[in-house]
């Protein structure tokens, strides 16, 4: 993704960013109202915004605990030498793994996980205990949900 995007956002764009980021679900006519702009020129800003690549998708929040997820963890994870890929493609095909970072410093990921019990949290560590070091941390609480930093 190209990071000058943001900056050439105007005002109107910004709005429909922010009020998307809030409610993805928010019809045609609501967006342009929020933006302060017609319903076809809006329609034309999310096209742009769409192929310029600053929308990349719409997704719903879901309550993993509805679903049977009522545990969460982070989960750091340190490959062993030589290990890298094949952990990487292990953390890739893992479902419970709802997330995952590669990053810089001691560990090379942090994988968020939404499990049903501490009995599976082990049995999915397991599949790279002898390819990687872990930590793993449970989630208490989320104090701050995902969320777009300050649009420009």
């Amino acid at each position: 993704m190209n990071t000058h995007f943001l900056q050439f956002l105007d005002g109107a764009d910004r709005k429909i960013v922010e009020a998307l980021a809030e409610d993805a679900r928010l019809s045609l006519k609501e967006l342009a109202a929020r933006a302060g702009l017609s319903s076809p020129t809006c329609s034309e800003r999310l096209r742009r915004l769409e192929e310029r690549g600053v929308l990349i998708g719409y997704s719903a929040d879901v309550e993993l605990e509805a679903l049977g997820y009522p545990l969460q963890a982070i989960v750091r994870v340190r490959p062993l030498p030589g290990m890298l890929h094949i952990v990487e493609r292990i953390i890739q095909e893992t479902p419970e793994i709802t997330e995952a970072d590669k990053v810089t410093g001691d560990d090379c990921f942090i994988c968020r996980m939404a499990v049903r019990s501490m009995t599976d949290l082990d049995r999915i560590l397991e599949r790279v205990v002898e390819r990687a070091q872990t930590n793993t941390s449970m989630i208490k609480s989320t104090t701050v949900k995902r969320r777009l930093p300050p649009v420009i």
